[in-house]
């Protein structure tokens, strides 16, 4: 696998504008890689998430995660030429940043235990024993935010 010098780009988007990129990263990556049940890959939460969408230089769609309200954090996928190269960790700090923005004081996320050590890198702490969904085992995770003091209220 080669390292690409520049993996482009990431946007905050939503379901409306960008769903088919979306759900073409999620298929590949999920559904055809790691087998996940399509019925269990497609929730109902995406129309109400925020999602965060990777493109490489050439306008390639790469990579996508989303957010709900709550600061749940999920379906972070990579495609497989494009792991290893940042993309994974710039789509997580831009939801990393916008959750600050928003004044959440925490954020959570469902981490397969093969990703462990990439969620710990970004400060997140496991939580919880760990549990099997769509035949992975995963463990859950949390991460509190820093929340600058302008979006504080007053005391």
């Amino acid at each position: 696998m080669s390292q690409h010098p520049d993996a482009g780009r990431v946007e905050l988007t939503d379901w409306v504008t960008t769903g088919s990129a979306i759900r073409a990263i999620r298929e590949t990556v999920f559904i055809h890689e790691q087998n996940v049940p399509v019925e269990l890959e497609w929730d109902g939460l995406d129309s109400s998430c925020l999602h965060v969408l990777a493109w490489n230089e050439r306008g390639d769609a790469i990579g996508t995660a989303r957010m709900q309200k709550n600061g749940t954090i999920g379906r972070m996928a990579v495609l497989k030429d494009w792991r290893r190269c940042g993309v994974g960790r710039a789509l997580l700090q831009t939801l990393l940043d916008l959750a600050i923005k928003q004044g959440l004081a925490r954020v959570t996320l469902s981490a397969q235990i093969h990703a462990l050590g990439f969620y710990e890198r970004a400060g997140f702490h496991v939580i919880g024993e760990p549990f099997m969904d769509a035949g992975i085992p995963h463990r859950k995770m949390v991460k509190a935010l820093t929340v600058p003091h302008a979006n504080r209220e007053r005391e």
